[in-house]
């Protein structure tokens, strides 16, 4: 049987506690197990998974990553929201936090871009359903205008389905 779907990530942080409070505070992930200062292993919102997010301490002599830089390496991680309401508060969490780097719209992915405390960075998004996108539709990276993707898929309109969600019969 071939692989099914990512079953979690793990970052190598800093300050496992300073990743933890950004990670839940921020994206709504909730600790599953912590071991205070070492490591920790996160869940997000809506999953019945044992944890989503491994996050590893190293110090905080750690240097930044230069994967994309000078080395190969993870470009981003990304999250799925299920509507756009929730893409906008969480672009307001990420303001707040001075997190956001930035918004992209690529057609059929809104997609909000930011950093986490040690530079990591991350996606958020939400996935237009598959009977809403044209048959023309067409990977593109224009600036996200989310108050307009709102007023025309609507703000709880549920996304991915059929794409990343399986269709309810």
């Amino acid at each position: 049987m071939p692989v099914q779907r990512l079953n979690h990530a793990v970052l190598y942080v800093r300050d496992v506690d300073r990743s933890v409070a950004f990670y839940t505070e921020a994206l709504g992930f909730r600790v599953k197990v912590s071991m205070p200062g070492r490591a920790a292993f996160l869940q997000a919102e809506g999953s019945t998974n044992d944890h989503d997010l491994g996050l590893f301490a190293i110090g905080d002599r750690a240097g930044a990553s230069q994967a994309g830089r000078s080395t190969v390496g993870l470009y981003h991680l990304a999250w799925e929201v299920d509507t756009l309401a929730e893409l906008a508060r969480i672009r307001g969490v990420l303001q707040e936090n001075g997190a956001l780097v930035g918004a992209s719209d690529h057609g059929t992915t809104k997609a909000l871009y930011a950093q986490d405390p040690d530079g990591i960075e991350f996606e958020v998004s939400w996935l237009v359903p598959a009977d809403l996108i044209p048959a023309d539709a067409q990977m593109k990276t224009l600036p996200l205008d989310l108050d307009a993707e709102i007023a025309h898929y609507g703000a709880e309109t549920f996304g991915g389905v059929g794409v990343s969600v399986p269709v309810a019969h």
